[in-house]
């Protein structure tokens, strides 16, 4: 159901299960991302975050996508930090994927994480990406005011 758009909140409805029940499965969850090429000529790297129950259970997801597919090549849960940032850069390593460039905001962790590599650091860049995002999260809040006026 994620994969075609649903939210967390969405599935939780469809399921009749609990928010947080959605996210401990997701976080346990074994699903490995095979890329489907070997070389990109550039990734965007961005993060967003969501939380079940209270706000201050923040869960970041950090993610390296190809804008031109669409395809997300690589993701990692975690706390927004540097070790989450490398995190991801190891599994793009693992899974063997080259890149010419990397794109993204001027998070420093995402500047550390990628040093060594050409980067551009940029709003400009990323409006894609960010423009994804902040429409998940505004689909979200809607969903949330609705079923709290239900």
């Amino acid at each position: 159901m994620l994969v075609r758009g649903c939210g967390v909140h969405d599935v939780a409805v469809i399921l009749g299960i609990s928010a947080w029940k959605v996210l401990k499965t997701l976080a346990a969850a074994k699903y490995a991302l095979k890329p489907k090429r070997k070389c990109y000529d550039c990734l965007e790297v961005d993060e967003f975050w969501t939380c079940a129950g209270r706000q201050k259970n923040r869960k970041w997801l950090i993610y390296a996508c190809h804008r031109e597919s669409g395809e997300i090549v690589a993701y990692a849960w975690g706390k927004r930090d540097l070790k989450t940032a490398r995190r991801l850069r190891r599994r793009l390593d693992e899974h063997g994927v080259s890149y010419g460039r990397i794109v993204h905001d001027e998070w420093d962790s995402f500047v550390s994480a990628f040093a060594g590599v050409a980067t551009s650091c940029d709003k400009r860049y990323t409006q894609g990406s960010e423009g994804a995002t902040a429409a998940c999260a505004l689909r979200l809040g809607r969903e949330a005011q609705v079923s709290a006026s239900a």
